[in-house]
């Protein structure tokens, strides 16, 4: 009956979304008539309650463990813990369509609610637009991914989740990074409305900042939380693979890092109008692609949740509708919104242009990678594979620009030349940058070429945050201030995760090693020392448990415990890496299957590896996505402020 009721509310918010696109269009075209306004409004609020039931709904399935629901089989078991059948909710490809659908639900009550009061034509149009894109998605999780469709026979004991995904930081991951994808559909449909109603310019601008302000931190979150995950839980060290994946969700961020720095410049001075429209159509489209990539069984890839053609067709036709219908209103409408003001070459919009301008070449550079394996395949040519070094080599150049210019702008003034300005503010940052240098020169001795670039820029990069939030300090008013914070505090963090990756290229090679109890062996200054390996089982799975012991220059440093596990109801391996962490970088061991040595004794692999500084990364990245939060508290403090 649970099962049955929650296909129920799905229909009902399909309709309610049906509702919300026409009242809200209609109401839109009749000036805000009182009725229909309202209707719209509640449309919306049905749509996000109906789902939010249906999800409520479909937890409680997990949690009875009913496995007559094909979807709670698929990804749930008996002995299960707790947490992860919970986390299952959305760990797999029906659910987590579900948690979309929701979180555009509620994003269509949000605009609707919390839209440009001042310009009611332009709040419903883009209620309207966006139960539009509600109504494509729920369509699809309704007609092809229907998480409450019945299993006949029903299962016993389920098949259970996948083992790499039943891990607290992935519980959170998907959650975070939907929340980022979705956030940005807020964009979309203002920018789409802003370009049907002819409102283009600081209104639009206005309207649109704070939804992707919110939007990009929490994808900077869910971004940051899959690279941690990748780096313990898939065992090979590494935080960042060029992943297609990884690129679906990294192509979406560069393009909203562009459109939040673009709508400043149009809110504060009229310039690039057309060109933050557009960026906000294209942010959501490519987070539309990051659905179809996922979910379309085009690649293959350990974050992939569902491999479905059939399904990956319907996402296709959708992504076409989104961005093809987005890109295709621009060519339409884009004149209605102005040329924009004009600005001095050596004025603050330039430098943001410039910035523009990188992080937008970058994600075509990104995008052109990730795709060109799969339109030469669907040709009919021959397969190739393109990875790291490909992305290395033509994208990082891009960055390591975006860097050097990104000191810049904060001390230059909105549309008159002023380099003078930039040569006072910045002589804290001219003193630091030679001191960051001269020490990391010596960290990174033996490094190369791009290891000591990147530490140069990245250093470059703090140096200039730092100099601006001095300078910002003094600023009358709590929104001003918070705002100049939260933008000084990403700006560094990014300086921080240049830093961190240039220092964790110039890590030494992975060490492999066959070691029984009593066996040693080195990484770097660090003797580790196999003391036994005994049996951990839990709750779902078969484990044996190592403690190897660390030591230096005779000093034990502590005892590391990695994993390998069995996990029988999926019939399949994992590593649960250990690492000691400290100042200077990470000790990184993990445990490999055991072989039968000649004279009968019972050895195991040992991996291991000294990985330096990688907890710059980590403090990069919550500051970029804590500086986003901040800035958002500034804009709201900012619009309360009285007149």
């Amino acid at each position: 009956m649970i099962a049955e009721l929650g296909r129920f509310l799905v229909a009902i918010a399909l309709i309610a979304s049906v509702a919300q696109l026409l009242f809200g269009w209609r109401a839109a075209r009749a000036g805000n008539v009182g009725p229909l306004a309202v209707a719209t409004g509640r449309a919306s609020a049905v749509a996000l309650g109906t789902l939010g039931a249906a999800f409520v709904l479909l937890a409680v399935l997990f949690l009875q463990s009913d496995f007559s629901v094909g979807y709670v089989a698929a990804n749930s078991h008996v002995d299960k813990p707790v947490f992860y059948k919970i986390a299952a909710v959305w760990g797999g490809h029906e659910g987590s369509m579900l948690l979309w659908c929701l979180l555009l639900a509620g994003v269509g009550a949000g605009l609707n609610r919390w839209g440009p009061r001042s310009d009611d034509g332009l709040r419903l149009r883009a209620t309207a637009v966006q139960g539009g894109l509600q109504l494509l998605f729920i369509a699809f999780l309704f007609f092809a991914s229907n998480p409450f469709d019945r299993l006949d026979p029903a299962e016993l004991a389920g098949r259970g989740l996948n083992p790499i995904l039943q891990d607290p930081a992935l519980a959170m991951h998907p959650p975070m990074l939907y929340v980022g994808y979705v956030g940005l559909s807020a964009a979309f449909s203002l920018a789409a409305a802003g370009l049907i109603e002819g409102r283009g310019g600081r209104v639009l601008a206005e309207a649109l900042r704070p939804w992707a302000v919110a939007a990009w931190a929490f994808l900077t979150a869910g971004i940051s939380l899959g690279a941690w995950w990748a780096y313990y839980e898939l065992g090979w060290g590494g935080w960042w693979f060029w992943d297609p994946v990884e690129n679906a969700s990294f192509m979406p961020w560069l393009v909203a890092t562009a459109l939040i720095h673009s709508a400043i410049a149009t809110q504060r001075s009229g310039a690039f109008p057309g060109w933050t429209a557009f960026l906000a159509l294209t942010a959501f489209s490519l987070s539309a692609l990051g659905a179809f990539l996922v979910r379309s069984g085009v690649l293959t890839s350990v974050h992939a949740f569902a491999l479905d053609p059939e399904r990956g067709l319907w996402i296709l036709v959708m992504l076409a509708v989104i961005a093809g219908g987005g890109l295709a209103l621009f060519g339409w409408r884009a004149s209605t919104l102005g040329r924009g003001d004009g600005f001095e070459p050596t004025s603050r919009e330039a430098f943001i242009g410039a910035n523009n301008l990188f992080l937008v070449v970058t994600a075509g550079v990104v995008l052109t990678g990730t795709l060109m394996p799969l339109i030469i395949d669907a040709l009919g040519g021959r397969m190739i594979s393109v990875g790291a070094p490909y992305f290395n080599t033509v994208a990082t150049p891009f960055l390591a620009l975006l860097l050097v210019f990104l000191p810049f702008a904060p001390f230059l003034p909105w549309r008159k030349a002023g380099l003078r300005p930039v040569a006072i503010s910045l002589t804290a940052a001219l003193w630091l940058v030679p001191a960051s240098i001269a020490g990391l020169a010596l960290m990174f001795a033996g490094g190369s070429i791009f290891a000591i670039a990147g530490a140069f820029v990245g250093a470059w990069a703090i140096a200039g945050a730092i100099s601006d939030y001095q300078r910002s300090r003094g600023q009358a008013g709590l929104g001003p201030r918070l705002a100049s914070a939260g933008r000084s505090m990403a700006h560094a963090g990014i300086g921080l995760v240049a830093l961190g990756a240039a220092a964790d290229s110039t890590g030494a090679p992975e060490i492999s090693r066959s070691l029984a109890p009593g066996e040693t062996m080195q990484v770097g200054d660090t003797i580790l020392a196999l003391e036994s390996v005994t049996r951990a089982d839990g709750a779902n799975y078969m484990a044996d448990s190592a403690i190897l012991v660390a030591t230096e220059g005779g000093r034990t440093l502590g005892r590391l415990r990695p994993e390998r596990r069995f996990y029988p109801a999926n019939d399949q391996n994992t590593r649960e890496v250990a690492i000691r962490s400290g100042v200077r970088g990470d000790l990184y061991v993990s445990l490999g299957d055991p072989h039968t040595r000649g004279d009968g004794t019972v050895a195991y692999e040992v991996r291991a590896s000294f990985n330096p500084f990688v907890w710059l990364l980590g403090l990069g990245a919550a500051l970029i996505a804590l500086g986003g939060l901040t800035a958002l508290a500034g804009q709201a403090a900012h619009r309360r402020r009285p007149a």
